[in-house]
């Protein structure tokens, strides 16, 4: 049931208080109530018998808090970004905003490098997540809290600090998952965000500005937010819950705990909370989670045409009467699922699979949250007449069916794990003969350098045991060097082409 009648009695209560108040049935004063004042002199608020069950008990979400706080953790990286050096000269002022130093006369004049070198600058974030699965230890958050990190950081509500690895991530809705090894998680239960409405209550629960764990409160403001721009699939729930910098992951939660959420941005022009924040609904989420652990990447399935919003305007320019909204086909691209399905330009999707379409957004979002091979079915108009058109999706150009995951640096900051740093790391990828075939981690890139360089790692060697012990990920990597010897060298056994060799590393 939804709380929205529950915050209104504070309000009748204080009116039955006030009636009790004109009109008294007792002269006994209790111990806990405001001291009595002249009727013409200054008042007292009797504000402790204002209560809705008569016990001075105020509404309060503290009970729910505490036991969804578990399930909320803070996300320390560290990482590089890579920047340009445009020739700012000794002064170390930057030039990147300056267009005159993409000038190749004007470099030349100065006498500037006609090639700026990349340089890499150290960079520290922090965000929030929320456990997805405490049984696997899998904890849900945004991609943009760790697309640049080589080194993640989960400190859990107790205070518990653990590395974390990537699984995998998908920079087109935000969504990425980590995973720690640690026992006695608390995972949050997960709601529908397709069953809220504007004007539910709701808590966001975060890490704002790294200063600790910290929850809001407010409402739905707005539902299916799309075209803001933040993300290349968008279907927001608007609330103005406070959200600020560093709650990015965090939880939106319904009056119950439950996870209808991932807060992940805000529009604002003083990079604080102005009442206008945007979370992930956890439907699309744990579609992406899913994916992404059982594949590492997300497939979407691809109808192959070109959208755009029906406007007012453009429904009187193109005839059509009694359409309030609808995604319009502009364009339909030759060989795919759509044109093997018959659509056609000017077509204007109005439903599909018996859900109303009101934008292109929504109408991109919901084809791209469906995997090649799911058929469709949509309400069409045109020329005057609705029917209905059904569709295969179909593997967009380009996107393999299978994606390696990404490469994640093994989560072993502290020596004797410091030996591993230049490696980075990623499961076999799909392509490579040994896949399906060998366990063990691909050595995606070698820094030039390194440890692992100095001692002869390659790129597209396969570790497939460290002192005799098998390695098949990074966790495994982790409990390996952890346990060493800071004094003896790792023994890394390769696959190399075809044979395998012993490579000594540290």
């Amino acid at each position: 049931m939804r709380a929205a009648g529950y915050m209104v009695l504070p309000l009748l209560c204080a009116l039955a208080a006030c009636n009790q108040n004109s009109n008294p049935t007792s002269g006994q004063t209790s111990s806990n109530t405001a001291p009595a004042a002249p009727a013409n002199g200054p008042q007292v608020a009797n504000t402790t018998s204002v209560a809705p069950d008569g016990h001075n008990k105020m509404p309060t979400l503290a009970p729910m808090i505490k036991r969804a706080e578990p399930g909320v953790v803070n996300i320390s990286v560290e990482g590089t970004v890579e920047v340009t050096d445009n020739g700012a000269g000794a002064s170390g002022g930057s030039s990147s905003g300056n267009p005159l130093f993409n000038d190749p006369f004007f470099r030349r004049f100065f006498n500037l490098p006609a090639n700026p070198k990349p340089l890499t600058e150290h960079v520290h974030a922090v965000g929030s997540g929320v456990v997805y699965d405490a049984a696997h230890g899998y904890i849900l958050t945004n991609y943009h809290v760790i697309s640049d990190a080589n080194k993640i950081q989960v400190t859990l509500s107790d205070g518990r600090e653990l590395p974390a690895t990537l699984v995998a991530g998908d920079e087109k809705t935000d969504v990425a998952v980590l995973k720690v090894a640690a026992n006695n998680l608390t995972q949050l239960p997960l709601g529908q965000s397709r069953g809220i409405a504007v004007g539910d209550y709701v808590v966001a629960i975060g890490d704002p500005f790294g200063v600790g764990q910290a929850a809001t409160f407010g409402i739905v403001s707005a539902l299916g937010r799309n075209n803001l721009g933040i993300e290349g699939y968008e279907d927001f729930i608007q609330t103005d819950a406070s959200i600020n910098p560093g709650n990015s992951g965090g939880a939106l939660l319904d009056m119950s705990g439950r996870l209808i959420g991932i807060n992940t941005a805000i529009l604002t022009h003083s990079n604080g909370n102005v009442g206008v924040g945007f979370a992930i609904p956890i439907d699309m989420a744990d579609a992406v989670a899913k994916q992404l652990i059982a594949h590492g990447s997300v497939s979407r399935g691809e109808l192959g045409v070109v959208l755009q919003d029906m406007t007012p305007s453009l429904a009187n320019a193109m005839g059509v009467t009694g359409v309030i909204g609808g995604a319009v086909i502009s364009d339909v691209k030759s060989g795919t699922a759509a044109d093997a399905a018959g659509l056609k330009v000017g077509d204007i999707v109005t439903g599909l699979d018996g859900q109303p379409i009101h934008t292109s957004g929504q109408l991109r979002m919901e084809i791209g949250n469906k995997p090649p091979g799911t058929k469709i079915a949509m309400n069409i108009l045109r020329g005057g007449k609705q029917m209905t058109v059904d569709a295969t999706l179909r593997q967009p150009e380009g996107q393999p069916k299978m994606a390696a995951l990404p490469a994640t640096k093994p989560p072993v900051p502290e020596a004797p794990t410091q030996r591993m740093a230049g490696l980075t790391l990623s499961p076999i990828p799909s392509d490579n003969k040994n896949y399906g075939k060998l366990n063990g981690l691909y050595v995606a890139n070698v820094d030039n350098g390194s440890d692992a360089d100095e001692a002869g790692v390659q790129q597209g060697d396969i570790i497939t045991s460290v002192d005799n012990k098998p390695v098949a990920s990074t966790q495994d990597l982790a409990k390996v060097v952890q346990t060493e010897n800071p004094n003896k060298p790792s023994l890394l056994q390769v696959r190399r082409g075809d044979s395998s060799v012993y490579v000594a590393l540290g």
